[in-house]
């Protein structure tokens, strides 16, 4: 035998359930046409571990919400439990597509702690790293922002320059990538003797390959289609939102941290400062190129102009010994030790230095209380503060619009979650 039940409710519950029902439906109407997506942190196109939190109406975004942090570094704080040159292969991890240029400009901050100026062929050497480091960058910054349009040829001639500045780097330094090469008041070591003739044709090289690479894609319909009128960044919003470095130059800034504030030299050679006003992502990529060239220019410059003498300060309690006299001599392997356990024996005061890095200011403050640990430290990160105009930057544009904006910025994340 079957039995059927029947529910029987009130009529002011009737009414609450039309009401609920009533709202739901609006609530259903207003996001008929909108969706939330996470692009990234897993997302080739965010370069690294971004996650966009994405408002959509249809095709559309409308709002952008940038969700950092992935990496959980702590850099600062561990630089505040160990000697300031303990420190110099952690700035090689901040923007790990350019450790040479990072371990410059810390190592300058701590410099300018102490009141150390380097021999003009150490400050050269080091111009000749940074630059070096800037073409790499730039040459992967390219590569990358083309092959997010789908122009995979370009990435491919821009990768092989860049092996070949590894190649330099692993003559140089002992390493490849993460070099570690500077030290507080100089070098590890000298230019090794035959290295200047590969460097010049790796220059000659690398503007045959940039030439190319501007004909595969400077007039290319769809990388302009792609990269024209996007990513519009004014030159009031630039400045106003912190930017610095190419972006801040494609939007027509023309600061330049070598020009305005010189640092190793830099005012002894030669060079334009490439500016764009339209800023978009186009004009970033323009400005970029530029840029290589010119700092293939100061490379040269600095073969040129290259100075005798030593490359490290001579200070004989706060500097390392060389490796010879410390294997061959009692006294030295005591001054070694007592360097390498106690420190740099550093002036109290704050000092705070910025470096022209190939992703804008990379700057370092210190603040000491003398001794070999500084009390504090703090990093002033390139790419953090050129994301932080994503979200006004993104809504308006298509979702397929982010991997060409994204690319034109080239930013690592590396030195965001520091």
């Amino acid at each position: 035998m079957s039995t059927s039940t029947t529910h029987f409710q009130s009529p002011d519950s009737l009414a609450r359930a039309a009401a609920a029902g009533n709202y739901l439906a609006e609530i259903d109407d207003l996001m008929a046409d909108k969706m939330v997506i996470n692009m990234g942190p897993s997302h080739p196109a965010t370069h690294g571990v971004l996650r966009l939190i994405l408002e959509l109406d249809g095709e559309t975004i409308l709002t952008a919400s940038p969700d950092i942090g992935f990496l959980h570094r702590g850099d600062e704080k561990i630089a505040e439990n160990m000697h300031y040159n303990q420190f110099v292969p952690y700035t090689d991890r901040l923007d790990y597509l350019a450790p040479l240029a990072n371990n410059v400009a810390y190592a300058c901050a701590v410099e300018k702690l102490m009141g150390w100026e380097l021999p003009p062929r150490g400050q050269a050497l080091r111009v000749l790293c940074c630059e070096l480091a800037r073409i790499s960058s730039h040459m992967l910054g390219i590569g990358v922002c083309a092959m997010d349009t789908g122009a995979m040829t370009a990435f491919l001639y821009t990768m092989t320059e860049r092996e070949k500045i590894h190649n330099f780097c692993e003559q140089l330094t002992g390493a490849r990538f993460t070099t570690s090469y500077t030290r507080i008041g100089g070098q590890i070591r000298d230019l090794p003797p035959g290295l200047e003739p590969a460097v010049r044709s790796l220059l000659k090289e690398c503007l045959i390959a940039l030439d190319e690479i501007s004909r595969l894609l400077d007039k290319n319909k769809i990388f302009r289609g792609r990269m024209i009128d996007l990513g519009i960044i004014t030159r009031e919003s630039a400045i106003s939102w912190g930017l610095t470095g190419p972006n801040l130059r494609g939007s027509g800034v023309a600061r330049d941290l070598r020009k305005d504030s010189p640092y190793l030299g830099y005012e002894n050679y030669e060079f334009d400062v490439p500016i764009t006003d339209e800023g978009d992502c186009y004009a970033r990529y323009l400005v970029r190129i530029e840029e290589v060239k010119q700092a293939v220019a100061i490379c040269r410059q600095v073969l040129d102009k290259m100075p005798s003498g030593p490359v490290n300060v001579v200070d004989a309690k706060s500097t390392l010994p060389e490796k010879e006299r410390v294997l061959m001599s009692m006294e030295e392997l005591i001054h070694h030790f007592i360097v390498a356990t106690q420190g740099i024996d550093a002036p109290a005061g704050e000092v705070y230095f910025a470096a022209e890095n190939p992703k804008g200011e990379l700057g370092f403050f210190i603040h000491s209380k003398g001794g070999g640990v500084p009390h504090r430290l703090k990093i002033r990160s390139p790419s953090f503060c050129n994301l932080s105009i994503l979200p006004r930057l993104l809504p308006g544009h298509m979702v397929s619009d982010v991997p060409a904006i994204l690319g034109s910025l080239d930013f690592v994340m590396g030195e965001c979650d520091r």
